[in-house]
């Protein structure tokens, strides 16, 4: 006979939960390992950003530097002033002062380089600016998601329109240097007292170790993270409270006239008597802090008052001096370095000459420390 076995008095056993000292207990230990990695996450991503930054940085150098070779080993000028709405031509005589014809918009470095008009727009951009990856073109055009925030056009209208419209990238997150790549005052113009002239490679070659100890290009300095800079009213021009010019098609020099810290167009030859320093020249000291600070207030104006130029040099990437974090800088011989706009200045490797200007061009020596 089959033994019958009587079901268990024993009730199962309930499963026990978490008391509420276990859950928060648990949660701040979630909250710690949040805490340690988000950091780490960060700085990977920025990391990331810096090196297309880079990259792409090094890819507009060997632009520049095919363009030079292809033109009898010559630089580009930054820009010109157009004679038409479209292509790329322009008028040797129509390069002084204001252009005559402000309809026409600039034709930029960026476009000369590929001429068969197919030109790479995410190539001349940076994933560490808070502007699309770059700052927009003077004359922005009929678009509106090319113009940036209080941003006005060369006719001073902020409302987007097909003229004028640069040939210039959309969105730019770099800028040349003066010294090397010159504006487009070739003629004798009245408001300077000299002019611009091509540079030819062999020229900065000779006196930088082959291009490897001078600056070509820079970023420009709009920060992703950087809430007094986020904007592009730091490359702007202009008064008017309620809108501004970006200068974009500029380019830009620590370098300075020593009479005032001038314009290095403005700045009188006289003789065989080295008219340039750099920035940090005790004459000039005075104005440094006030110009190349933290960027507390947005530097307005700086491109056209007279204002350092070295103020809008990029400066967002990690590491950080008195004067802000770094920014990628790339050479004459096509290689990119990360620095801080100071030790650039200290150094010396904007050059040291303004071979884009007429006249004596040296820069002085010795040069005083930076304060």
């Amino acid at each position: 006979m089959a033994r019958m076995f009587a079901p268990s008095s024993t009730k199962p056993q309930q499963a026990r939960g978490f008391t509420l000292i276990e859950l928060l207990v648990v949660i701040a230990i979630i909250a710690l390992l949040i805490g340690i990695l988000l950091p780490s996450l960060g700085a990977a991503r920025e990391s990331g950003r810096q090196l297309k930054c880079s990259a792409n940085q090094r890819g507009v150098l060997q632009g520049i530097l095919s363009y030079a070779v292809t033109y009898q080993d010559t630089m580009p000028a930054s820009y010109y002033y157009s004679n038409t709405t479209t292509g790329l031509s322009y008028d040797a005589a129509d390069q002084c002062n204001t252009p005559q014809n402000p309809q026409n918009g600039y034709v930029h470095w960026s476009y000369f380089l590929f001429n068969d008009g197919n030109v790479p727009e995410d190539a001349f951009t940076c994933p560490s600016f808070s502007t699309n990856g770059g700052v927009a073109r003077t004359n922005p055009g009929a678009d509106s998601r090319d113009w940036d925030l209080g941003q006005q056009n060369d006719l001073g209208s902020e409302t987007p329109s097909d003229l004028p419209r640069d040939r210039q990238v959309k969105r730019i997150a770099f800028t040349l240097n003066e010294a090397i790549v010159p504006r487009n005052k070739f003629a004798a113009c009245a408001n300077y007292a000299r002019r611009n002239r091509y540079v030819r490679l062999a020229e900065v070659d000779a006196e930088s170790k082959g291009g490897s100890k001078t600056i070509l290009a820079a970023e420009w300095a709009i920060s992703r993270n950087n809430a007094a800079i986020s904007n592009a009213a730091s490359l702007g021009s202009g008064s008017n409270p309620s809108g501004f010019v970006i200068k974009s098609h500029r380019p830009v020099t620590p370098i300075v006239g020593l009479s005032a810290g001038i314009d290095i167009l403005e700045e009188a030859p006289l003789g065989n008597i080295a008219r340039y320093a750099y920035f940090s020249d005790e004459q000039v000291n005075a104005n440094w802090k006030q110009s190349m600070g933290k960027f507390t207030n947005n530097c307005q104006n700086t491109l056209d008052s007279g204002a350092f130029s070295a103020s809008v040099v990029g400066r967002h990437h990690k590491g950080q001096d008195d004067f802000g974090g770094s920014g990628n800088f790339g050479f004459m011989d096509g290689h990119v370095e990360n620095s801080t706009i100071a030790k650039t200045m200290t150094q010396r490797l904007w050059g040291e000459r303004v071979w884009s200007v007429t006249g004596d061009n040296r820069i002085r020596q010795p040069n005083p420390s930076t304060p």
